[in-house]
Order: C-alpha cells, then structure tokens, then sequence
C-alpha cells in the first residue's frame, strides 16, 4: 500500500526542470504558488493533499492535483466523499477491470514524484512506521492515475489523483506484514526506461512489466517516529528520520 509520502517541492518540479527552460520554470512556480503548500514531510493520503503530478495529457508541466480519485462518474458530494478514502490507492492488477478505475486506466495514466513514503510494520500486536526511498537518494517517480471530476451543484471542478501499487519486493514484503491483508504491497516505482511509457501506453497487456516490484537493491529503509496519535511529530522534517524502537530487535 501506499497511504503516506515525502515530498517537497523541488521533487515535484524535477520533471519539468529536466524538459524546460528555466524562464519558464519561473512562470510556473509563480502560476502555481497560490496551490502550493510548502514542502511535504509527512501526508496521508487521507488528509487530501493537493501535490504537482505529470498527466498524460501534459507529461512536461505539473498539475495541481489532490490525492484520492474521483471518477468522472459520481453523481454528487456525498458519493465523492464516500469514494474518497477508498481511492487513495488502486491495484495494479486489476486497474482495467475495477470500475473507479478502469476509465482513467485507459487513458489518464500520471507520475507523481515524491522523496519517498512510509509503511507501517506490525510486530507483536503493535505497529511500527518505516520510511523507504531511494538508495541514492533521488526523487522516486510513482505510477498514478487521474481523472477530473465536476459538482453539479456548485461547478467546481476537482481534479484528483490515485498511487497504483504491485506485489511487495523482498525487502517491502519484510515492512509490510499487515495480518489483515492477503498479501504484502507497494506502490508502482518506475523506472527510467519506464515513465514515458506509463505516460504513453495504455495496453493492459504492454504494461506487464511496468507494474513489476522496484528491485530492492536500489531502496533503503529505516524505521521512524510514529505518524499517527498524540506522539505523531507532523508535517516537519524529523518525521522522516530514523528513530530506533529498542522493542524492535530484527533487522532489515
């Protein structure tokens, strides 16, 4: 699963750096300040969060997106809001044939570039939270879908974002023991070969190998300060730093 991530800024914005000029950078960030909030340490993808993504429709310029899909199809507020907490993330394995899903599927496909993202482990009744990125610490490109979805109430247009997630690697198979599960997840990492085609493609059966685990040799993880109740640190850049539970005696 993927509920919870790090992002700043500078992350979001990596894509667009790398294939415009930075006078236009500039006319972005100023177009994009007043949706911005400042960097991301620690979301849960319950809270909403609005964050920059890349869309198919417009793979080079991030968008303002908020995180929970809701399809097109809802009728009003209250099914959007029962939609909401059961979007946040969609099964890779099944995203042409779930019903929230299957139209963006084939043809609204998204990155969504964050520093990385937390998973819980569960160890003798108690859960434990881990923060996994990137071995060398580069911005981690995750596989999405969008859709645009409009009140008819109101005529206000939300646009809004789900994370794909695949089967776990070995080291996310070792964090994410959820007993409640049938079996260990994690979101879809791209690789380098793999973000335009996700942007491009739209094949059920070409994208096989772009929902396929990231190797495990290419992330690190380290567990953190709890994320929820009265001990959670919040939105600060601590929330991401290792902090040692001596109760906690394996290692990964």
């Amino acid at each position: 699963m993927c509920y919870d991530i790090k992002t700043k800024l500078e992350t979001q914005l990596k894509r667009a750096k790398h294939y415009n000029n930075q006078k236009w950078i500039e006319e972005l960030e100023l177009k994009l300040k007043p949706f911005l909030d400042k960097d991301i340490n620690h979301a849960s993808g319950f809270m909403h969060p609005t964050v920059l993504i890349y869309t198919s429709d417009k793979p080079t310029e991030p968008q303002p997106y908020q995180w929970g899909l809701v399809p097109s199809w809802v009728k009003d507020e209250v099914q959007k809001n029962n939609f909401w907490n059961k979007t946040i993330n969609a099964r890779g394995e099944t995203i042409f044939e779930k019903p929230s899903f299957k139209a963006a599927a084939k043809s609204k496909h998204c990155i969504i570039y964050v520093d990385g993202f937390f998973e819980h482990h569960h160890y003798k009744g108690k859960t434990y939270p881990f923060y996994i990125y990137r071995m060398n610490k580069e911005p981690l490109p995750l596989a999405g879908l969008y859709d645009e979805w409009i009140n008819k109430d109101s005529g206000e247009v939300v646009n809004t974002f789900t994370i794909v997630t695949t089967k776990a690697n070995s080291l996310m198979t070792k964090i994410h023991n959820n007993p409640k599960l049938t079996e260990p997840r994690m979101p879809v990492i791209l690789k380098d070969s793999t973000e335009d085609r996700w942007l491009e493609e739209f094949d059920s059966k070409c994208l096989t190998e772009v929902l396929e685990p990231y190797p495990k040799q290419e992330l690190s993880a380290h567990t953190v300060a709890p994320l929820r109740g009265k001990m959670a640190l919040g939105n600060i850049a601590k929330a991401s730093e290792p902090f040692i539970y001596d109760e906690l005696k394996w290692a990964i």
